[in-house]
């Protein structure tokens, strides 16, 4: 196999040291120091590690390669208007650690633990996003479908780990005298906007959004036409990446009020796809696209930063 200068960076031990340096200097250029952005800092880098350790513990990529955090470190670095909130942080670290947690029910019905743990950090993330709750129905015909884990025992685990952190969001709520509040997140699960109403998304999101769509286009397509190559795992697992990106992406669109929140999740289900790319192909047009998409990742960070 030729080993292009696409192979050799994604291989390389110091790919990922190099991209987090990278992280740092947008973070700082951002406003990190002026403006004391430090939990967002915090947040992004812990979701790194937690996007590394989600492709070391289910050997995402088949060969040795740091690309899925990498992508999702430049990816998320690029999107500077989610780097200043500090909610749409919280519910990309939360969704990742259900995803570390769903993926370790594969084909075990009685992986009650992990899959209240896996729901519990979705919960989490419907507390700053309620939106959240409405992929639940999506979620578990996933763990029927690819996860091959669902039963009555899983399902009331689900429902469990979902509530779990509400018990601790009443208690706060009777504390304060606040206990209305909870009536009114609810309510706003079910309250759409008119679709395509793209009423405070600007230029600037819709040409990120449009990086992060090519990229999950590019790495979707490379993996349902070499799928082979992988274990039936590794293929349950990125189809079901697939099909949640699809989601997240379509109710971005649709409901652009969420826009956000939605890019982001997006942004995790998008680095393993285009990072099992980056990794594994290797052919001349391969070598090239990917150089395209290493400048425009760096242009739209400077045109974000520019419009900031």
């Amino acid at each position: 196999m030729i080993k292009r200068l696409q192979n050799r960076i994604a291989t390389s031990r110091w790919a990922l040291p190099v991209t987090v340096v990278y992280g740092l200097v947008v973070s700082l250029v951002a406003g990190l120091l002026r403006e004391s952005m430090w939990l967002n800092f915090a947040l992004l880098f812990a979701s790194t590690v937690m996007m590394a350790e989600l492709n070391n513990g289910n050997a995402l990529i088949r060969i040795y390669s740091r690309m899925v955090s990498c992508s999702f470190l430049v990816m998320t670095s690029m999107s500077l208007f989610l780097f200043r909130t500090v909610n749409v942080a919280v519910v990309q670290i939360t969704f990742i650690t259900f995803l570390l947690f769903l993926l370790r029910t594969y084909q075990n019905p009685n992986a009650t633990g992990m899959t209240f743990y896996a729901f519990c950090a979705l919960g989490m993330s419907s507390v700053v996003f309620p939106q959240a709750l409405l992929f639940l129905p999506v979620l578990w015909i996933v763990m029927a479908v690819y996860m091959q884990c669902f039963s009555l025992r899983t399902f009331l685990s689900s429902i469990l780990g979902i509530i779990a952190p509400y018990w601790f969001v009443v208690a706060w709520l009777i504390y304060i005298g606040q206990i209305d509040w909870l009536g009114t997140h609810f309510l706003a699960v079910f309250q759409f906007g008119k679709p395509f109403l793209a009423a405070g998304v600007g230029l600037h999101e819709w040409v990120t959004f449009g990086f992060v769509l090519l990229c999950a286009i590019i790495g979707g397509v490379h993996f349902a036409m070499y799928s082979y190559q992988d274990r039936i795992r590794i293929r349950m697992i990125y189809e079901l990446f697939i099909v949640l990106d699809a989601l997240a992406m379509l109710f971005g669109v649709i409901q652009p009020q969420h826009f956000d929140f939605l890019l982001g999740m997006s942004i995790v289900l998008t680095a393993p796809l285009i990072g099992h790319w980056l990794a594994l192909t290797h052919t001349r047009l391969s070598n090239i696209v990917s150089m395209v998409l290493a400048a425009g990742a760096f242009a739209i960070t400077v045109f974000n930063l520019i419009g900031a």
